[in-house]
């Protein structure tokens, strides 16, 4: 399996493409001439998006599904691997996958969900996907090639990581461990820009608003209470801020930064720790290689 010849049409990879912010990203890139590669989950789902978004797709692009389930590190690296067989560069990553939980569940592979799927799994997907940026990078202009985080604002709530259980593997409250895996994914977005620039890779983060998706149907009730009386956005939105990061460019220019809205925002204190955000990269190594994810 391999996608269509695409000649000069950039390719980007969408988790979460399935359903929300993913799957609106993903047609609205498809709709422009990309060769989009989703990621979802349910089958159900991604089956009904794969239709959608083909069907929305411009002729000179196109759209293939793969499924994966983003608490198994083993199903990152096996996706991740798919993807490698599919084309052989890659310009932008959305690593948009991610959800919170009503309580503590640990996999398989004895990580907690909210930790793997919001911030491990991206890590590990990036690194296994870093030789296809690379080479997308190599034949780009400067800033063509992207990682972009979806994160929150929901960042702002907690004052840092607990390094003395970073997983939430001992006390957990389901509002806190996602709030940290939101804060996890600025400070990789930080390291990753710091470590893939001179590679000509450039890592963005994005706060999406509070969109009326499926987010909080795994949470618990205080969450799914306040998503119904917040104020919400259509995933077009945000889908518009990732399209724009992915494609304009402003998204090339300077990593490292936090946007909503297509414009730059700062971020908590605590998002801009650049010794906090190498420390993370390195126990996230250390996670990974605890798994047998050399």
């Amino acid at each position: 399996m391999s996608l269509p010849p695409y000649a000069d049409r950039p390719v980007v990879v969408v988790t979460g493409a399935s359903s929300g912010i993913g799957r609106a990203t993903a047609r609205t890139l498809a709709e422009q001439g990309w060769q989009v590669i989703g990621i979802g989950r349910d089958p159900v789902r991604s089956a009904a998006a794969e239709a959608e978004i083909a069907a929305a797709a411009r002729k000179d692009g196109g759209f293939t599904m793969l499924r994966g389930d983003f608490t198994l590190m083993a199903d990152v690296r096996r996706v991740a691997g798919e993807i490698q067989h599919l084309t052989p560069r890659l310009d932008v990553l959305i690593n948009n996958a991610g959800g919170v939980r009503d309580r503590q569940i640990i996999s398989a592979e004895g990580t907690e969900a909210t930790f793997a799927v919001n911030h491990l799994a991206p890590f590990l997907l990036t690194r296994e996907l870093t030789p296809l940026l690379r080479a997308s990078a190599a034949s780009l202009p400067a800033g063509s090639t992207r990682v972009i985080a979806v994160s929150s604002s929901g960042h702002r709530a907690v004052d840092g990581l607990d390094w003395d259980d970073l997983q939430s593997l001992g006390e957990f409250r389901p509002a806190v461990a996602y709030c940290r895996a939101k804060l996890a994914n600025i400070l990789f977005t930080r390291e990753l820009a710091r470590r893939a620039g001179p590679d000509g890779i450039v890592a963005q983060a994005m706060h999406p608003g509070v969109v009326a998706s499926n987010f909080s149907a795994h949470g618990d009730a205080a969450m799914r209470a306040h998503m119904a009386a917040a104020d919400t956005v259509p995933p077009d939105e945000p889908a518009e801020t990732l399209a724009w990061l992915a494609t304009e460019p402003e998204g090339g220019r300077t990593g490292g930064r936090y946007f909503h809205r297509r414009a730059e925002e700062l971020p908590a204190e605590a998002a801009r720790d650049d010794a906090a955000a190498a420390r993370l990269w390195t126990e996230s190594e250390r996670l990974l290689d605890g798994l047998g994810f050399h």
